[in-house]
């Protein structure tokens, strides 16, 4: 055997058990999901056996309003809180990266919220929000009187912005983190030149730290998206949906139907419209940026 060959071999010996782990985790799920999918069956079983229905639970699932509510939710939180979140991280970062005074300690606070269960930070948040004592109305009637509050959670018109909030600050640290070993990996020499050009910060952010950290905003943009389209701890938690199902999202939607309602097969038609539909938008982002990228 050639040293390629056993090289080979080798690194296909080391892939093998996380390639199992995920072949069982996503991919034997999804099969089951499909298979699921075509039937009416049920969460606790019935005397009456499980039956093939076709395409049934898939006519239901395009003519159901509600589910088209849950994908326009779920479309404006990614597309709030994805960048909202990327901006947040990458100006964190940038200030961790500099000659700060007791740098480290900064790194270790910044990192705190990831540190926390979702449970506990929705939980944390809900006092935040709290009507009508709560810190952020206890701010606004000290503008606006002390009659006046916000409903932050309660109003159709602020319940999602809340939880654009509540999770940006959540799970900020973890892209910050990457931004900031994206940061640390550009040469100090370029930094250098363009400051004997006469380059200014704005310049030097824009034409250096910018473009050093492409592939790490494809990566972060990918990996955020995703996170995003996958919201259903805090609406579970904090809002259940509402109010008048302005934050039901896929997965609570998902949740509802499969364990409320009972309706597996129902259900499993929804994980698998989703996950084709999250396969599709990461696929077509690395195509669109990687093709940016080499135009």
């Amino acid at each position: 055997m050639s040293t390629k060959s056993r090289d080979k071999r080798q690194q296909m010996l080391m892939l093998a058990p996380a390639l199992i782990f995920l072949g069982l985790l996503i991919v034997v799920p999804f099969f089951m999901s499909i298979g699921l999918s075509f039937t009416d069956q049920r969460l606790v079983p019935r005397p009456i056996p499980t039956r093939f229905v076709g395409f049934t639970n898939y006519e239901r699932l395009f003519d159901d309003p509600l589910f088209w509510k849950a994908v326009g939710n779920t479309a404006l939180f990614a597309a709030l809180v994805v960048p909202f979140q990327l901006f947040i991280s990458l100006s964190v970062a940038l200030v961790l990266n500099t000659a700060l005074p007791f740098r480290g300690m900064f790194r270790a606070i910044s990192v705190f919220p990831l540190l926390l269960p979702m449970s506990v930070v929705v939980a944390i948040w809900a006092v935040i929000y709290r009507i009508p004592t709560g810190p952020l109305n206890a701010i606004y009637q000290f503008f606006a009187g002390s009659e006046a509050y916000i409903d932050f959670i309660g109003s159709s018109s602020t319940a999602m912005v809340s939880l654009v909030v509540l999770s940006a600050w959540a799970t900020f640290p973890y892209q910050m983190l990457i931004y900031l070993a994206g940061l640390q990996d550009i040469p100090g020499d370029q930094y250098e030149a363009a400051q004997l050009d006469g380059a200014n910060a704005w310049q030097r952010f824009l034409y250096v730290t910018w473009p050093g950290l492409r592939n790490v905003n494809i990566f972060l943009l990918i990996i955020t998206t995703i996170q995003a389209l996958k919201l259903f701890t805090q609406v579970s938690i904090m809002t259940k949906g509402g109010p008048n199902g302005a934050t039901t999202t896929i997965i609570y939607y998902l949740f509802q139907q499969g364990y409320t309602t009972q309706k597996v097969g129902y259900a499993s038609a929804v994980a698998v419209i989703f996950f084709l539909a999250v396969v599709s938008i990461a696929l077509l982002q690395r195509i669109i940026l990687k093709n940016e990228g080499e135009t």
